[in-house]
């Protein structure tokens, strides 16, 4: 589990670089907030197709190829990113080629990267027991909360150098972890290879409305994630370089939060998931609600902690509950099922997101995300819902 964690979190710490510089950098390069969200969009589209296919293939052919080819393809597409930026900063490309070339590089990110997280989740499941479940879910939530703390505020530091450096960073650091996987992570000896997985469809009635409330989860978080660099900039009035610095600032106090809530509270108190939806829903809407009414750092940052502490709820309840509603057989098919629905909300939520802060105003997308979490609560109330959390 220990090694696990620390894969995860150098994998979370490459992406949460860029949290603090992705909208400066984009404003630099010509690009508007929808083009933008296009780039998440794009990652996230190709993550829903393929995170089933990647969760089959860990069945078959076990846990840890797969998350090498997860990794290597998350460094191979930063160092495309990073390589079509340069160009354009150069002069070599103009608006439109660069945001092509751009788009191409996270298609190509999105597809091989989305083996990562359902093969994670998968592997979480084949190390831990049914009572352990939910602990060691908030691993993953715990690695990706460590990652976010360290992450912006290394991306603030290295945009001092250059916009582009967070992203070589990011780059390079997947090199290292996929390194470090093939090296010291072992394959999980309670798995069991099968020569022909089983078959697990999004409809099946025991994980159908978790699925739901989960994809409705993701749309409401990403939704912020992608406009509150936009946001920041805007509210306060800042330039690129403290755009970066702020958001950086802001970044590593939410990802504190997340951190105590997953690595602490959850693994101390082992609550099972229905406890941590009941909680967390509630206060990721109080944060966007928060969000809408800000004005000055210190309430965007209060705001952007409250979604985060609901978030570090929600989501290993989500994953969780779908983990205890299968069979032991079926982890692998579940995780990715469960990975293409968040890869749902992130392929919608910037487009959503974007859209309604270029379009409508910019609180518009905050104040959306807070009516999709009061829709996910409607979810988790249903008795379909219910019987799933009892499984």
């Amino acid at each position: 589990m220990g090694l696990l964690f620390l894969t995860l979190f150098n994998s979370i710490l490459g992406l949460s670089v860029l949290f603090p510089i992705i909208g400066p950098l984009a404003r630099e390069l010509g690009l508007s907030e929808f083009q933008t969200g296009l780039f998440s969009t794009a990652y996230a589209f190709m993550q829903f197709l393929m995170s089933p296919y990647w969760g089959r293939k860990s069945e078959q052919v076990g846990r840890k190829p797969v998350l090498l080819v997860g990794i290597l393809g998350f460094s191979l597409s930063f160092f495309l990113f990073a390589l079509f930026a340069q160009l354009r900063f150069w002069g070599l490309l103009g608006v439109g080629a660069t945001f092509v070339l751009l788009l191409l590089a996270r298609l190509l990110g999105g597809t091989l990267s989305s083996a990562t997280l359902p093969t994670a989740q998968a592997y979480v499941a084949d190390i831990t027991g049914r009572a352990d479940r939910t602990a060691g879910m908030a691993i993953i939530g715990a690695a990706f909360g460590l990652g976010v703390i360290l992450g912006p505020g290394i991306g603030g530091l290295l945009a001092k150098i250059h916009l582009l450096a967070p992203v070589y960073f990011s780059a390079g650091l997947a090199l290292l972890n996929a390194l470090f996987v093939w090296i010291k992570l072992p394959e999980p000896k309670k798995h069991v290879h099968l020569d022909t997985a089983p078959v697990l469809r999004f409809h099946d009635p025991r994980i159908l409305p978790l699925l739901a409330a989960g994809l409705v989860i993701s749309l409401a978080s990403v939704g912020m994630e992608t406009t509150v660099a936009f946001y920041f900039q805007d509210r306060l009035g800042l330039s690129a370089t403290a755009t970066a610095r702020s958001v950086a600032t802001a970044l590593v106090v939410y990802g504190l939060a997340a951190v105590f809530v997953q690595g602490f509270l959850i693994r101390r108190f082992k609550w099972p998931p229905a406890v941590l939806l009941a909680a967390g829903v509630p206060l990721s809407f109080l944060g966007f609600v928060l969000f809408v009414l800000a004005h000055g750092f210190a309430i965007l940052t209060l705001a952007l902690v409250l979604q985060g502490v609901g978030q570090g709820l929600s989501a290993p309840g989500v994953t969780a509950a779908l983990s205890l509603a299968v069979g032991e057989h079926e982890q692998g098919l579940v995780a990715g099922l469960n990975s293409a629905a968040q890869a749902l909300g992130r392929m919608l939520g910037p487009l959503v997101g974007t859209g309604l802060y270029q379009w409508v105003a910019p609180p518009a997308p905050y104040a959306a995300s807070a009516g999709l979490l009061v829709l996910a609560g409607l979810l988790l109330l249903s008795p379909t819902s219910r019987r799933a959390l009892r499984a």
